[in-house]
């Protein structure tokens, strides 16, 4: 699959190398993106699981739990839990695709390593460049499902805030102290 119509200027791609060039940039472009939605997805499984263990350190032994308590407690943690599940997911994205690509590493992965060799070097330029705009299409599929569940993530993680802290504001009130890390 070639590039049918000039996308930067008349005949821009006529020249293969132009073409090639363009390909690896675009590629070089996007893969430049993940490490963004990554080092944001560490942070907010960070915060979750920080909120959820100060929860769990601040609880009193269950038999104090009141209504509201338990309410806001089991609130916070499923929202917690939505949250992480949508970071899981974004972490783990669907990689099919790409058959028969040269540059992605599973489909690398499926050759023996002379017959992978041979096959690359005997791909045109042309053919070289495709596969490049495949993989900057493929893995920008796959970096768009990363930020959504990013973006979701961190929804949940915020609306788990407010009864968190209601839940937090209920457990110092209660009277009782937390058993949890005590020996």
């Amino acid at each position: 699959m070639a590039c049918s119509y000039p996308v930067f200027a008349p005949n821009f791609f006529v020249d293969t190398e132009k073409l090639l060039v363009a390909a690896k940039d675009e590629l070089n472009l996007v893969l430049g993106f993940f490490p963004r939605v990554e080092s944001r997805s560490s942070v907010v499984l960070a915060i979750d699981t920080g909120m959820a263990g100060f929860l769990a350190a601040s609880a009193p032994a269950l038999h104090s739990f009141s209504f509201w308590m338990a309410v806001t407690g089991i609130a916070t943690l499923v929202l917690l839990s939505v949250s992480i599940g949508f970071l899981y997911a974004g972490s783990a994205p669907n990689l099919k695709g790409g058959e028969g690509s040269f540059v992605y590493f599973g489909e690398i992965s499926i050759h023996r390593e002379h017959k992978f060799i041979e096959s690359f070097c005997e791909q045109t330029e042309k053919a070289y460049a495709n596969d490049l705009l495949g993989q900057a299409w493929r893995n920008a599929n796959i970096l768009g499902v990363k930020f959504h569940c990013l973006k979701w993530a961190f929804r949940f993680m915020a609306i788990a805030i407010p009864p968190w802290l209601v839940t937090l504001f209920l457990f110092a009130n209660s009277g009782t102290h937390s058993t949890l890390l005590k020996p």
